[in-house]
């Protein structure tokens, strides 16, 4: 499968052409030939004119690419090497939704031939590709895996917004279904992941490995959450003592915050409910989750509190909330658990005034229920600083006190001001 990739006697087929998907896709398109399927037209179009939907990638990304975007599922039959990287989220209890990895394993399984390489990327609990999507493709192929076509994993490492790790600067977990796959499988991925690649020894063990790497960094957040509780009433900034407490060589520097996104605050789901699927609750994981998904109910408690103290009329104060994305300097509200801390405040009646430079009222109407302001006002009761978006490093003290009232209270909930705001009441997780 290689040499035939290699030669451009076989093509590459990304399924899922979000910020995964794409900049895989046009990676591998400087090396192959590239067929990008989604079954969003209306982002196919898009980027066929050059355009990332999810405003990741420039048009001079595109430069340079052997690639067919297409929504037509007969053009995606061309390919001979498929990659599936469809999202895996959770619904309103958090259960795990195979929806989309189901259905794109029915795609699959109407394209595949004799001699094809399917390769999943999707985050998922251990077993799933073997277990729930294998068979999907085996009964609407009628082929075998192994006999007929090869079966993969190999987790997606996209951190969104991230410029420095990069799908070609971090390594790469591969694993196929037996020892051919497995090889064809790290060659192909090697020829655009410059940090080489990792062979796991079984596809278990590489899903396993990508949903423990989110789950880690979710225990240690939550950590970090549970001790600015306990900081705060101790009237300590916790960030004054991870920053004493980081001059330790091995002391890990994880911070407090809001946690959201479609990996951390989703991923540890698949393992857990996985897991009780086995007989087995787990403890360490579901604490850390339950500390981590309700911050947002905390920090409104504070919010609320100043309000009731300092107005007179709580239905009158005003909130600024400056950061509607899931994290810094991207533009994907999904998931933007700052989105938690609106609703609760919006419930007691407040007035809530939603401003992001990089997010659209489009999308935080759609998935939220509110639409951005962007003419700010000078007499603001609180404003809140959810994520420290570039535009956001260079405000200062006057900035703050021009823009609140005498009382006025900034939230700062990365700790990006501290020290810095002087002339207003200053808080921090």
């Amino acid at each position: 499968m290689y040499q035939s990739i290699i030669k451009k006697e076989s093509k590459i087929g990304v399924i899922g052409l979000g910020y995964v998907g794409l900049p895989i896709a046009l990676e591998f398109a400087r090396k192959a030939s590239v067929i990008g399927f989604d079954i969003n037209e209306k982002r196919v179009e898009l980027m066929q004119r050059g355009i990332d939907p999810s405003r990741e990638l420039e048009g001079s990304d595109f430069n340079d690419c052997d690639i067919k975007f297409t929504s037509c599922i007969n053009e995606l039959k061309e390919a001979n090497f498929y990659i599936i990287t469809v999202p895996t989220p959770v619904d309103s209890h958090n259960v795990p939704d195979l929806g989309p990895i189901k259905r794109a394993s029915e795609t699959i399984g109407k394209v595949v031939k004799k001699g094809d390489y399917v390769v999943y990327e999707s985050t998922v609990h251990p077993g799933c590709t073997e277990e729930d999507c294998l068979p999907i493709v085996e009964k609407l192929s009628r082929l075998k895996v192994c006999k007929d076509f090869k079966l993969g994993y190999s987790p997606e490492r996209i951190n969104p917004g991230d410029k420095q790790h990069t799908l070609r600067t971090v390594v790469k977990v591969v694993s196929g279904c037996d020892a051919e796959s497995l090889e064809e499988i790290a060659k192909v991925y090697e020829l655009v992941v410059k940090a080489g690649v990792h062979r796991a020894s079984s596809i278990k063990v590489a899903e396993a490995a990508k949903i423990i790497e989110n789950i880690q960094r979710d225990l240690n957040i939550a950590l970090m959450n549970e001790l600015s509780i306990i900081f705060d009433k101790m009237g300590i900034n916790t960030y004054e003592v991870l920053e004493a407490a980081g001059t330790k060589w091995n002391f890990l520097k994880f911070y407090p915050g809001l946690v959201g996104g479609h990996c951390i605050g989703v991923d540890p789901y698949y393992l857990t409910y996985k897991a009780a699927e086995l007989g087995f609750n787990s403890r360490v994981i579901l604490s850390g989750r339950y500390i981590n998904d309700n911050m947002g109910n905390y920090v409104s408690k504070k919010i609320l509190q100043h309000a009731i103290q300092y107005s007179s009329n709580v239905k009158e104060a005003k909130i600024l909330v400056m950061g509607a994305t899931f994290k810094e300097n991207v533009s994907d509200v999904r998931n933007s658990k700052i989105a938690d801390v609106i609703k609760t405040l919006q419930s007691y009646y407040l007035q809530i005034f939603v401003s992001d430079p990089y997010a659209e009222t489009e999308m935080t109407r759609h998935e939220h229920g509110f639409e951005l302001t962007y003419q700010l006002d000078n007499d603001y009761d609180v404003i809140i600083v959810s994520v420290p978006h570039a535009p956001y490093l260079h405000y200062n003290d006057e900035f703050f006190k021009s823009r609140t009232k005498e009382h006025g209270l900034i939230v700062d909930l990365k700790g990006i001001y501290r020290n810095k705001i002087t002339s207003r009441k200053y808080w921090s997780l």
